[in-house]
């Protein structure tokens, strides 16, 4: 199903040329507690992207920002400013190698099999 019709647009280009990965650790996972760090990432214009993920750490975000000192605004705003975020850890990119959120699906699947399903190919 299509979410949604968009223009790709090189962050460089409006302003935005540094790309930072966040990954944030918080130190309650009450429901009301996550959903308000959801709500306060969601709402920030900087994030482009925001998981809530299983394993070492609970969020990863993606962001894009004109300058190191706007994001350092951006972390007293979302991070030091939010009494649950335990730490973050801050992944500055030297290169958009990749960049997408298109879906693939090989040749060979059946969409009425439902998600994941890949059929055995036979010789």
């Amino acid at each position: 199903m299509i979410q949604a019709n968009v223009a790709i647009v090189d962050p460089a280009c409006v302003g935005r040329p540094l790309t930072v990965l966040v990954a944030v650790d918080v130190e309650s996972e009450r429901v009301d507690l996550l959903d308000a760090a959801k709500a306060s990432f969601v709402a920030a214009p900087e994030v482009q992207q925001c998981y809530y993920v299983a394993g070492d750490t609970d969020f990863l975000l993606v962001l894009t920002v004109g300058s190191m000192g706007e994001y350092e605004a951006v972390t007293r705003r979302l991070f030091f400013g939010n009494p649950n975020v335990k730490r973050f850890r801050t992944f500055v990119a030297m290169d958009r190698v990749k960049v997408g959120l298109s879906s693939w699906s090989p040749p060979d699947a059946d969409p009425s099999s439902g998600p994941g399903h890949h059929p055995a190919r036979l010789s």
